[in-house]
């Protein structure tokens, strides 16, 4: 887990519902964040993963801040986005994840 990630685990893990990613855990959303079982953000190949509305997403990936995530199937999620580490501040992205999935 980055550092920046570590930081947007620490904030958020505080928030009603959430459940911290599980380090002991494998497989797909061992290293997330969740609300009530369901995914919010986390971080793969070094990006945060967010779960957001179409439109926001569309928006992010407009502007440059972001892409579509693509879990490696070759298919793009379209309320999924991928943004690198500097292309936007991290926690509110999350904590905007964390209002739409609860």
């Amino acid at each position: 887990m980055s550092p920046a990630f570590n930081k947007v685990v620490t904030v958020l893990a505080r928030s009603e519902g959430v459940e911290p990613p599980n380090p002991e855990g494998r497989g797909f959303g061992s290293c997330a964040l969740k609300v009530r079982g369901k995914i919010f953000a986390m971080e793969v190949r070094g990006a945060l993963v967010v779960k957001l509305p179409k439109a926001r997403v569309e928006s992010l990936v407009a502007d440059g801040t972001g892409s579509y995530f693509d879990p490696g199937h070759g298919r793009l999620m379209k309320q999924w986005v991928s943004v690198e580490p500097d292309a936007a501040p991290w926690l509110s992205l999350a904590k905007e994840a964390y209002a739409f999935v609860r």
